[in-house]
């Protein structure tokens, strides 16, 4: 993804919440228009669609929703229709499968476990565990597949019982983030997706 300024890059996603590319704001959000120059080489598939949602990396602004109404190489213009409620980040859910530990906070259990994600959001992470957690509990967690990986503190939220193929499997929302690990954990939410959408070959999920 290309750089610049943290509070102007934002993600682009359709109306069903499907990530399509980052973007770089030029000039200021609070007018009728804003441009919007499309990184990652996402242009084509971003004009696919009229309404885009812009959600701001650095949370510097509300989350948007605008109208295509003009575009010019890896630039467009959107009309702003609404600003949008602050938790559509935390619904943004990426299936990924990665290997790590989780240490107690809370738990009456020491040392270490072992986990397997199965998947990621800005707002939790769900794992499968062969050992026993309670629901309600505290714990730290590795994200090993950030840009450098981070030791984030979570609650177990819910909790499934293991079948005959996976162990039993938790979801758990993170709590006291500061905002370098949000900025992190948003940023490779979003670049994962973005990622398989290339390794798909463009094909959406519905």
């Amino acid at each position: 993804m290309e750089q610049g300024n943290k509070n102007n890059l934002f993600v682009l996603l359709d109306t069903q919440d499907h990530v399509l590319a980052h973007g770089n704001l030029v000039g200021p959000s609070n007018g009728a228009t804003f441009q919007v120059q499309v990184l990652d080489d996402q242009i084509e598939r971003v004009l696919e669609h009229e309404i885009i949602q812009m959600l701001s990396i650095a949370n510097s602004v509300p989350p948007l929703l605008g109208r295509i109404s003009s575009h010019r190489r890896d630039m467009i213009v959107l009309e702003k229709l609404q600003t949008l409620a602050g938790d559509i980040r935390q619904k943004l859910r990426i299936p990924v499968r990665f290997d790590s530990f989780i240490y107690p906070l809370t738990g009456r259990w020491k040392g270490r476990r072992t986990v397997t994600s199965k998947d990621l959001s800005c707002g939790g992470v769900a794992f499968y565990c062969e050992d026993s957690l309670q629901i309600g509990e505290e714990l730290e967690i590795v994200i090993p597949i950030t840009s450098s990986p981070v030791i984030l503190r979570c609650k177990i939220l819910r909790y499934w019982p293991a079948t005959e193929e996976e162990p039993d499997l938790y979801a758990s929302k993170f709590v006291n983030m500061c905002n370098d690990e949000e900025m992190i954990v948003q940023t490779t939410v979003f670049s994962v997706q973005i990622a398989d959408h290339a390794r798909s070959g463009g094909k959406t999920e519905a």
